[in-house]
């Protein structure tokens, strides 16, 4: 099956330079400003805005009200729940002028943010990780890691489809798909 064309809804904006995915669909009243990349087969919800140099990957879903802002790079297949916040300034002013002090936020493949949490910039989320609903996320976040609260601490490991992980002796087995966890240190391998 060929490629489809992005679907853009007619009261979106898509400034011209930003490149847009085959299959991706772009909802109601988004931004896309120039420079962004968005990957192929990408949603973005009613009200995102995505910035200037702004990278995400294949299949990721922005839901409602989401604002990604430059030096944000999104993998594949990456959630954002609605309202979710992403910050680009670690000590904003209205009154003085930070651009070029913009922090990297990287979040990983297959990474899921739960609606209305914030990623303070300079923080990366790890591939697989889940950040739960309302979180503060307010340093780095390993792969596979479950995070909740304000600020945000762990309190489990994530499998890759998305449940929670419950160990019996040194390994997990995910009762969704089946895959086997070993904690390894502070991190967490899949066993092949």
């Amino acid at each position: 099956m060929p490629p489809t064309a992005p679907l853009i809804h007619d009261t979106a904006r898509v400034d011209e330079g930003a490149e847009i995915g085959a299959g991706t669909r772009i909802w109601h009243f988004c931004h896309v400003m120039p420079g962004a990349k968005l990957g192929k087969g990408c949603n973005l919800g009613q009200n995102v805005f995505v910035g200037r140099d702004v990278a995400i990957g294949d299949g990721c879903k922005i839901q409602n009200n989401v604002s990604v802002y430059e030096k944000v790079i999104l993998g594949d297949h990456v959630f954002c729940g609605p309202s979710m916040v992403f910050t680009n300034v670690l000590t904003p002013r209205a009154h003085v002028e930070r651009k070029d002090e913009f922090g990297v936020t990287r979040v990983g493949k297959g990474a899921t943010l739960g609606a209305n949490c914030t990623i303070v910039c300079g923080n990366d989320i790890g591939a697989y990780a889940t950040i739960g609903a309302g979180a503060v996320v307010s340093k780095t976040v390993k792969p596979h890691a479950l995070v909740v609260g304000v600020p945000a601490r762990q309190i489990g490991w994530v499998c890759r489809c998305g449940e929670r992980l419950s160990f019996e002796g040194e390994e997990a087995v995910c009762g969704r798909c089946g895959d086997r966890y070993r904690e390894d240190g502070e991190a967490l391998k899949r066993i092949p």
